[in-house]
């Protein structure tokens, strides 16, 4: 079946597609920054500086504009054994078993294949092995094992998956082929969460092909669901594989802190070997090795050399870390003892428990991951029925919004860990670009709030990606003890979301950052808005379509 320039498949039945039918990557018409220019807007926005467009031209990309290694990349909707190419993969359990793997696949290549995959032995997470591909229009097919996902091994999982994409390129090449089609190795069943499996994998087959483009002739990525088609073709691709300088700028921003080593695996200071010179041990001189004149040249590299021969090129300063990642450990452990057993101004305040040691990225990562998990199994419905957390529309420069109404949080009749669930799973859609806040304090100071232990908790949960693409939150009709609370969280909770807080006192002047139809706006707001600000101007609620002049 053909496809058209973005990827996706026609209705032309399961024939052979041929690679020449394939879009490449290089050629698509669509490019990331299509959905992040921004519309020019007649109100400047005030968190909007000169130096903001300046700062990602300073910084060096990880994954530079590559056209030759771009030319080598296609996306292809549809099931990749329909595909002609020297390999395809197919992701299946360790016993290679028909029922387990991809679906399809062994019903189409025909009984040879399962009888084949019985004198294999098995295969092992994270590894490969190939067969012949029988009825299907491939040469071969090479089996890879995914692994289960777990949030506890959340490091270990990225790299077997990782291992599992360069070993079948390895193979691809050990036996003499040059293009591969690879669908999805992580599945749902493994409970791998699709986005970040996706990361693994683009950025894996971008490192071997940085290594191994002279050998490789194409790398077909296969997407059955639009869920996947999006988050390649939309989201990451653009990111990994950048196909003019404007996105190679954009991914420097947008890709996430980790992206691995030189082979794309992940990398965890603390689990490094760490080599260090011996106590007391007295630097040796380099010695001489005399080399007999008649020893033949291809036996020099079997003379016996002692360890004083190796110690004489080990640097201590460079066989020993900078920074001890043992130690830092250590250093976290005992700050975190001293903050719970310490003197807590903040706690005593009335603030909430603000002690303990920063997360760091792969906490946060973890901690995320693992509320978002439990979010996405339970029914929240009776905190959503609350109307305390729902999308908006987008602002005046494009960017999608989430209104939060602090009159409808009652502390008293709501369970905070399940409200936190609901907060990790409605904004994770939105965090993974820049996006708005709009906070309505209308009638809001009357009631409970959360004290600054538990919003700190809160930006924790969000992450990185959530203060890194946050671009402001408009707070209306801001009262003094609320701009008192949003100091003190600047100082002791988030310095750089908190100083994203723009305070509105009007309607009005909302609706110059945010159009009046992108919000659904509780009616207390507007009698609160006249109230507040009587006699200045008229607002309609083009809703209920009732007048306050003002």
């Amino acid at each position: 079946s053909a496809t058209d320039r973005e990827g996706s498949p026609s209705d032309t039945g399961d024939s052979v597609v041929t690679l020449d039918q394939v879009p490449r990557w290089i050629d698509s018409d669509y490019r990331y920054y299509e959905n992040e220019e921004l519309a020019s807007s007649y109100f400047p926005d005030p968190l909007t500086t000169a130096a903001d467009g300046e700062s990602s031209g300073n910084a060096v990309s990880r994954f530079p504009l590559d056209n030759e290694i771009n030319s080598k990349l296609y996306l292809w909707r549809g099931n990749p054994w329909n595909l002609e190419v020297d390999a395809v993969v197919n992701s299946s359990n360790e016993n290679l078993e028909e029922a387990l793997s991809s679906p399809g696949l062994f019903e189409a290549a025909g009984p040879g294949l399962a009888e084949e995959c019985l004198t294999l032995g098995g295969c092992r997470t994270g590894m490969a092995k190939v067969t012949n591909a029988y009825n299907l229009p491939a040469r071969r097919i090479i089996h890879t094992v995914g692994p289960k996902y777990a949030v506890k091994y959340h490091t270990a999982a990225e790299n077997a998956l990782s291992h599992c994409y360069r070993s079948c390129l390895e193979l691809l090449i050990e036996n003499g082929l040059q293009s591969i089609a690879m669908g999805c190795v992580y599945t749902e069943a493994k409970n791998y969460p699709r986005e970040p499996a996706a990361h693994v994998a683009i950025r894996t087959v971008r490192r071997f092909l940085e290594k191994q483009k002279d050998k490789v002739l194409a790398v077909v990525f296969c997407t059955i669901t639009a869920s996947d088609t999006e988050i390649y073709r939309s989201r990451l691709l653009p990111l990994y594989f950048p196909r003019d300088k404007q996105e190679e700028v954009i991914a420097i921003s947008k890709l996430p802190a980790d992206v691995g080593d030189e082979n794309g695996e992940t990398v965890i200071d603390e689990r490094k070997i760490r080599i260090k010179p011996l106590p007391n041990k007295k630097k040796a001189a380099p010695r001489v090795i005399d080399i007999a004149d008649d020893l033949p040249v291809a036996d020099i590299s079997l003379t016996r050399r002692d360890s004083s021969y190796l110690e004489s090129y080990l640097d201590p300063a460079f066989m020993s870390l900078i920074k001890d990642p043992d130690q830092r450990c250590r250093e976290q452990w005992a700050k975190a003892a001293e903050a719970r057993s310490g003197f807590n101004l903040a706690k005593m305040l009335g603030y909430g428990d603000l002690g303990g040691p920063p997360l760091s990225a792969a906490e946060e990562y973890s901690l995320h991951s693992s509320y978002l998990a439990k979010a996405n199994s339970l029914n929240l419905s009776e905190i959503a029925e609350m109307k305390i957390v729902y999308r908006g529309g987008v602002d005046s420069e494009g960017r999608p919004v989430m209104v939060v109404v602090g009159a409808h949080f009652l502390l008293r009749c709501l369970n905070l860990e399940r409200f936190v669930m609901y907060v990790i799973k409605e904004f994770e859609p939105l965090i993974q670009k820049p996006y708005t806040i709009v906070y309505f304090h209308s009638a809001a100071s009357l009631q409970m709030q959360p004290d600054l232990g538990w919003m700190k908790r809160l930006e924790q949960i969000l992450g990185r990606k959530h203060q890194r693409n946050l671009h402001a939150i408009y707070v209306l009709h801001p009262t003094l003890g609320l701009k008192t609370a949003i100091l003190a969280m600047q100082v002791l909770v988030d310095n750089v979301v908190w100083k994203k807080v723009v305070y509105v006192d009007r309607l009005l002047q909302l609706f110059r950052y945010v159009p009046r139809e992108q919000l659904t706006i509780p009616d207390f707001v507007f009698q609160h808005d006249l109230e507040v600000n009587g006699g200045k101007g008229v607002i309609v609620d083009p809703r209920t379509k009732y007048v306050y002049q003002r």
